[in-house]
C-alpha cells in the first residue's frame, strides 16, 4: 500500500532573509510552515563576510552568522527547516502537489517562493578565490568598506552605471570596464556616468585576472582591440553583469517577465495563482537587499494567512 502523501500548510522555497521572515510570521500564526532550503541554505548572505546595513547588529555581522540567526528564530516559533531542493510543481490545482529531490511527493495548501537569484559572475578563479575580499556583486551592500579608494567595476547597464555612480560618491576613483564601444545602458544612466569626473570608463576591455591574496590589491585588465594589458591599482572589484532569479523550476507554471523574475500582484505577493506567493530577489531585480527581502517575506506569511482563512 502506498505510503500517504503529506499535506503541509504553507510550504517555504528557499531559505534567506525572504524565506526565513515568511517562516518566523507563518509560524507564529500557527500555520506550521515546512521550508526546504534549497541548495544553498541562507542564500546569497552565506557568501558575505560583513553586513553592517541590516537594523539591529549595530557592530555589523557575519552574512553566515546573520543566516544562522534567522534559522534559529524560525525554529523557534516551530518552523520546520529541511535541507533538500523542490525539482517539480504542479500549479494547475490546490492543494499544489511538490517534488522534493526528484523524488519524494508533498501537497502544500499555499506556497511561498523564495529562491532568490544569483549574481551571474565572470568565472575567472581569482574571481571565486577573493569574493568576499573585496570582490563583490553589491556595490550598495560593500562599497562602504572601500570609501576614499580605488575600485573597479564591470559591467555596462543600467545597474552597472547605477552602482558606478553609487561608488562614485564614496570613493576616490571608479573604473569602469566595458567590454564593448558602448554602453547598453539607458540614455539618463550613461550620461550620468560620462559626466562624472571620478569615473573613467576604459571601453572595450576585459578582465583578465583580480589580483592579490587575501585581499584583492589590483585587477589585470586587456585592451580588447590592441591586447595590451595593464594593471589597475584598485583596492576592490564589483561585478555588476545582472542576475539571475532561481525560478526555473516554475516555468509554464508562475507567470515571470522576461528575465524570469516572478511577477507579482502590486502591493503584494500574490502570483497570478491563488496560494501561490513570491518574495525576495526571486521577485525584487530593483532593490536586492536583505532588508527588503525580509519585508516581503512578512508581506507573503500574512497573504498566504489571510488567504487560507479565506478558504475555510
Amino acid at each position: 500500500m502506498d505510503k500517504e502523501i503529506e499535506k503541509i500548510k504553507v510550504l517555504i522555497i528557499g531559505s534567506g532573509p525572504a524565506g526565513y521572515t515568511a517562516a518566523i510570521y507563518a509560524s507564529r500564526a500557527g500555520l506550521s510552515p515546512v521550508m526546504y532550503t534549497g541548495v544553498q541554505p541562507g542564500g546569497q548572505l552565506t557568501i558575505t563576510n560583513d553586513v553592517e546595513n541590516y537594523p539591529g547588529y549595530p557592530e555589523g555581522v557575519m552574512g553566515p552568522q546573520m543566516m544562522e540567526d534567522f534559522r534559529k528564530q524560525a525554529e523557534r516559533f516551530g518552523t520546520d527547516v529541511r535541507y533538500g531542493v523542490v525539482t517539480g510543481i504542479d500549479a494547475g490545482k490546490r492543494p499544489f502537489k511538490v517534488i522534493v529531490d526528484e523524488g519524494k511527493t508533498l501537497l502544500a495548501e499555499t506556497v511561498i517562493i523564495s529562491t532568490g537569484a544569483s549574481a551571474k559572475w565572470l568565472g575567472i578563479e581569482s574571481e571565486t578565490r577573493l569574493n568576499g575580499k573585496g570582490v563583490s556583486a553589491c556595490a550598495v551592500c560593500d562599497g562602504f568598506f572601500f570609501r576614499g579608494k580605488d575600485v573597479a567595476i564591470v559591467g555596462g547597464g543600467d545597474t552597472a552605471c547605477e552602482e558606478a555612480s553609487y561608488l562614485a560618491n564614496i570613493c576616490n576613483k571608479v573604473y569602469m570596464l566595458v567590454r564593448r564601444d558602448e554602453l547598453r545602458a539607458s540614455q539618463i544612466m550613461q550620461n550620468r556616468v560620462m559626466k562624472n569626473p571620478k569615473i573613467e570608463i576604459l571601453w572595450n576591455h576585459e578582465t583578465v585576472e583580480i589580483l592579490g591574496d587575501e585581499e584583492v590589491t589590483g585587477a589585470k585588465v586587456r585592451d580588447r582591440i590592441s591586447g595590451e594589458e595593464k594593471v589597475l591599482a584598485v583596492e576592490a572589484f564589483f561585478v555588476a553583469i545582472g542576475h539571475q532569479p532561481n525560478t526555473a523550476v516554475f516555468e509554464n507554471q508562475i507567470d515571470t517577465d522576461e528575465n524570469g523574475y516572478i511577477l507579482t500582484q502590486p502591493g503584494s505577493t500574490k502570483t497570478n495563482v491563488p496560494g501561490v506567493f513570491a518574495c525576495g530577489d526571486a521577485q525584487d531585480h530593483e532593490y536586492r537587499q536583505a532588508v527588503t527581502a525580509a519585508g516581503t517575506g512578512c508581506m507573503a506569511a500574512l497573504d498566504a494567512e489571510r488567504f487560507l482563512t479565506s478558504q475555510e
